[in-house]
């Protein structure tokens, strides 16, 4: 009976599979993931944006950074390596026998398929006398004659080899491991113990418990936990929060803490640079306190470092290095302590414990400080955006606020001057410098939003009743400055060409409007041409002019025209013809009438049927938008932004939101929009006011890195009483006068079979 038998491998051919299938599957994601990337591309763009961004501190560190050629070279070393051993496995698996053959006597005897016995002996006894043992023959070589003689003259051992492919008969099925066989050998088991050892009890554990450590300190945006639970414990404290608080407050996150962050880093210098540098800085005190976190040195040094920063001083070598690394953090601990002060708000606000919940005020100011760090500027110069510019200092900014023909107050109304205009504004500075700030003016974002409210999953989706959840869909749309520039010289074109006397000067002030400059609700209507009536006879007396005093209702003067009243005149006088044209307007208007109810029904059907393909296609949309939000993976490069004092190299991101300013309130939780290249589409989803009536509400789109470029919409929500439950549905009716029919019916089908019977 046939068995099983394992045996590994001797020669090493098999173990070549197995290594080459291991080699590949490390080499191969390796280089598609470690290979490093072509430093021409990366130099081909920092080129293009030099001419924007060439001032800017970030770009000068990128270039002054010294290359790690080094690294990249190991790695193109050891990926190459890696592939030059695989090709090697490749060719000696290629290379290496199969092991497994089938039995043929033929080849064995060097005899064709299907020869003569006579043949078969005569070959049998040439290679017996050549490979037998006594005559100095291979002794394995005459058994293989042997038994290959005997397969094709023995009968039984013919038989064998026709079933079993062996004359022996059935043999054990044997199962090779791809694994050398040194490896069981009893010489080697202590070196292999502890190779087993080493890997699946030392190596093994190590790796799996600091992954396991990181990750419960560390959040799912790199921020460490302790550092969120810092941030709650201030926020629930502190329900208004000034800059000053907020600074403090960003200052003591762990990430600074040498203790929890190994990045951070305690000097001995830091016991007499800091308290020079807080000395020197007399924008905002800030004083030690007892109370931890704030009475560690490092909850000290983080906000100097932040305020020098604002003030733009120039620190020395060592804390120029831990002021890069503050600045750089602060951008994502600005967003934790935002996200944190919205749950905060929208939780107590669901649980009517508004006396906790932080104020509009202190969101407004966090999403301040993120542009104050960003552009490296402080909270007074806020109202001055201008100083965004390059070449803008505090003297030439006077100079352009202070001008008297121009009023410029904001990065809008510098752009939405002439180019003649603009130049003449900024004659202070030459021709190169002037082109500096034209080409930061064109990289700057114009952002317009579309703001649409509905209600989804209802039977009116432009219909909001109290208790609903309100889906205010918002598409953003983000052009640059530098596109407004050409539009501004296509209407200066336009403007310079003579205008024909056809023209009216409604017509001619159309296109001056610019493309951030939203119309006002009181804007004039552009002039008409009235066109003149025509002159009716006496005798005809049209619908429309035919009117019925009802009682209490009173004339106003001057509402009724000269023509009117001749006509009323003129009716008394003639009450017999008037007579018999009345009946016939009557008539007239009674099959008009009849014609125009049809008419209205089919309407209605139609504009019915088109509301509700316009809403079921809003919930398609809606559905496809969530579908394609959860599936795509969209980058989160955009567009850099132009700041001179942040050290790291920055996209423009922003934060959109729904709030009330009557009550300082946030409404939906803000939706942070990091992937705005062109157009994005955001959802912002809150409950209906509990109230019905009309409530205002403002949609503000605020950017996390330049400020007095941000959006801020009025949203008017007229909102209606809930529909009433209906205890007694007509579908259930419906259903129990069937059920009763059907009662009847069999109750009168039994009174006919009776009558049958007695039949």
């Amino acid at each position: 009976m046939a068995g099983q038998q394992f045996q590994y491998d001797d020669s090493g051919n098999t173990f070549f599979y197995f290594l080459t299938s291991f080699v590949g599957l490390i080499v191969i994601p390796a280089t598609y993931y470690f290979w490093p990337r072509d430093q021409n591309s990366e130099q081909i763009r920092l080129n293009n944006l030099r001419k924007v961004h060439g001032r800017c501190l970030w770009y000068r560190l990128r270039l002054l950074k010294p290359q790690p050629n080094i690294i990249p070279r190991i790695k193109k070393l050891a990926l190459l390596a890696g592939w030059v051993l695989f090709i090697f496995l490749a060719y000696k698996v290629s290379q290496t026998d199969r092991e497994y053959q089938e039995y043929n006597p033929y080849e064995v005897l060097s005899l064709k398929p299907g020869a003569a016995p006579a043949e078969i002996r005569r070959q049998y006894r040439l290679l017996s006398l050549k490979f037998h043992p006594d005559k100095g023959g291979d002794e394995a070589m005459f058994m293989r004659i042997a038994k290959a003689y005997a397969a094709l003259t023995d009968e039984e051992s013919r038989k064998n080899w026709e079933e079993y492919g062996n004359p022996d008969g059935p043999q054990a099925t044997s199962f090779g491991i791809a694994l050398p066989a040194w490896i069981v050998d009893q010489k080697n088991s202590m070196l292999v113990l502890f190779v087993y050892g080493l890997a699946f009890m030392v190596i093994l554990p190590v790796v799996v418990g600091s992954w396991w450590y990181r990750s419960i300190r560390y959040s799912g945006d790199q921020i460490l936990i302790r550092t969120t639970q810092i941030y709650m414990c201030f926020i629930y404290k502190t329900r208004n929060m000034d800059m000053k608080r907020l600074i403090t407050v960003l200052a003591a996150a762990a990430e600074f803490d040498p203790q929890f962050n190994k990045e951070a880093l305690s000097r001995p210098t830091d016991n007499v640079e800091v308290p020079q540098t807080a000395y020197e800085e007399t924008s905002m005190i800030l004083k030690k306190s007892l109370v931890p976190p704030f009475s560690c040195p490092y909850s000290f040094k983080a906000p100097i470092l932040d305020l020098s920063h604002l003030n733009n001083r120039e620190e020395g070598k060592t804390l120029e290095e831990d002021q890069i690394y503050v600045i750089i953090h602060c951008p994502a601990l600005l967003r934790l302590m935002f996200n944190n002060l919205c749950k905060k708000s929208l939780r107590a606000a669901g649980t009517h414990g508004d006396f906790r919940a932080p104020s509009l005020t202190t969101l407004e100011n966090c999403m301040k400080l993120s542009q104050m760090i960003v552009q490296g500027l402080r909270l007074q110069q806020m109202k001055n955006p201008l100083l965004q510019l390059p070449h803008i200092d505090e003297d030439n900014y006077r100079r352009v606020v202070n001008h008297k023909k121009y009023k410029i107050k904001s990065i809008q109304d510098l752009v939405s001057l002439k180019e003649s205009e603009r130049r003449s504004l900024l004659h202070f500075l030459d021709e190169d410098k002037y082109e500096d700030i034209k080409a930061v003016l064109g990289s700057f974002p114009h952002v317009t939003m579309d703001i649409k409210p509905q209600v989804l999953d209802d039977e009116d989706s432009n219909k909001i009743t109290v208790g609903s959840l309100v889906t205010v869909l918002v598409t953003v749309m983000r052009q640059s400055m530098s596109e407004i520039f050409e539009m501004e010289q296509t209407v200066c074109i336009t403007e310079d060409q003579p205008v024909d006397d056809g023209l009216q000067q409604g017509d001619m002030g159309k296109g001056k409007n610019k493309g951030w400059q939203q119309k006002s609700k009181g804007s004039k209507k552009p002039f008409k041409s009235k066109k003149k009536k025509p002159v009716k006879k006496k005798g005809a007396i049209q619908p429309s002019q035919v009117q019925q005093k009802q009682p209490g209702q009173k004339q106003a003067n001057g509402t009724i025209g000269n023509e009117v009243a001749i006509k009323d005149d003129e009716d008394i006088s003639d009450k017999g013809s008037d007579s018999e044209e009345d009946d016939n307007i009557k008539d007239s208007q009674s099959e008009k009438e009849d014609g125009s109810d049809a008419d209205t029904d089919k309407e209605v059907l139609e504009k019915d049927n088109k509301d509700d393909e316009a809403e079921w296609q809003a919930l398609q949309q809606s559905i496809q938008r969530k579908e394609r939000a959860f599936l795509e993976t969209k980058s989160k490069v955009t567009h850099p932004v132009y700041s001179l004092h942040f050290p790291e190299e920055k996209q423009e991101w922003w934060w959109i939101y729904i709030a009330d300013k009557k009550d300082q309130k946030l409404v939906a939780m803000p939706y942070h929009i990091c992937t705005l290249k062109d157009r994005e589409e955001v959802e912002l989803k809150f409950p209906a006011p509990r109230r019905p009536g009309i409530h205002q509400y403002i949609v503000c789109l605020r950017s996390d890195s330049y400020f007095g470029l941000d959006r801020v919409q009025s949203l008017k929500l007229e909102v209606h009483e809930a529909k009433p439950i209906l205890e007694n549905h007509p579908q259930w009716e419906t259903s129990a006068e069937g059920e009763d029919d059907q009662e009847d019916s069999e109750g009168f089908e039994e009174s006919e079979e009776e009558e049958e019977d007695d039949d």
